[in-house]
């Protein structure tokens, strides 16, 4: 699994998700979601594997379809009617094609935060925004760590009632709330002594001391800023080609885009690469890997 992208600066992280994301959500153009699609499900197996592919499959695909079929019950718009509903309401193709290009964008977004998840730890956000909002990124920081806690704990709670006989699953409708309650209570005791125990670490480390100092293992390298470098340029690029013109797409009331131009062309290729950029970097550093091992 590739993890290389990760040992970047949190600043390069930080904005290399902001402006995928960003983009992902705002960019409705065939080609750019077709890029977006395509780089955050192949960063995504590239970083979680088989995972990745069964969430693919098992949840995102579905809700492609599901959208394509949802839309045009609801939105009539468009001037290709291509048949007629028993309500007397027209199923047009652009309402078929904004609804999956609206489906493909969610999952694309889905991809590219469940990729940020494996990137950005809670370290790298507090070191990002401690500073700026101390309180508030203290807070995001302990929600986001004590979310996956508090679900493992649950899942250890679900187990050792179920080892007691005590399954939620089974029995009669009054037993199993009375096991669930029971779950209800332990992990109300686990979440009040986890809070009491965060409250007495932060203590003894000195939080909310004035002139505490800080330490950071995080250096702004060479190497950081040429993938800065990087992201902005391309940022860039894709925003000028969008004002001038070479992403106009529009779904209604007719399925309608810019032809191949220069602007175009430089557009789509400006948003590919940044798409695929962390995977892009991560195959450079193989390829500096093996020429350094080739010369031992």
């Amino acid at each position: 699994m590739m993890n290389e992208f990760k040992n970047y600066h949190p600043l390069v992280n930080f904005s290399y998700f902001a402006a995928v994301i960003g983009f992902s959500m705002f960019l409705l153009h065939p080609a750019c979601l077709l890029a977006s699609f395509s780089g955050s499900l192949s960063y995504a197996l590239a970083l979680k594997g088989r995972k990745a592919l069964r969430n693919n499959l098992l949840y995102m695909l579905p809700m492609v379809i599901m959208a394509a079929l949802i839309n045009p019950a609801f939105n009539h718009e468009g001037v290709t009617i291509l048949a007629y509903f028993p309500n007397g309401n027209p199923l047009t193709s652009e309402s078929i094609a904004y609804g999956i290009a609206a489906a493909v964008m969610l999952v694309s977004v889905l991809n590219w935060f469940s990729c940020y998840n494996e990137i950005m730890t809670t370290d790298k956000f507090i070191y990002l925004f401690g500073r700026i909002m101390p309180s508030l990124s203290l807070v995001l920081a302990m929600t986001f760590r004590f979310v996956p806690k508090f679900s493992a704990q649950l899942k250890e709670v679900v187990i050792a009632q179920r080892t007691l006989g005590l399954d939620i699953a089974s029995g009669s409708v009054l037993n199993r709330m009375k096991n669930a309650l029971m779950i209800l209570s332990a992990m109300t005791s686990w979440a009040l002594e986890n809070a009491v125990d965060t409250a007495d670490s932060m203590k003894a480390r000195g939080y909310g001391l004035p002139k505490r100092s800080a330490f950071t293992i995080f250096r702004l390298t060479a190497r950081d800023k040429k993938f800065l470098l990087a992201i902005i340029l391309l940022s860039g690029g894709t925003i000028l080609a969008k004002m001038a013109g070479g992403l106009y797409f529009r779904y209604f009331p007719s399925l309608k885009g810019v032809g191949i131009s220069l602007a175009s062309v430089f557009a789509w290729g400006a948003y590919f690469l940044l798409c695929f950029l962390p995977l892009i970097a991560e195959s450079w550093e193989v390829k500096k890997w093996n020429a350094i091992k080739s010369k031992i």
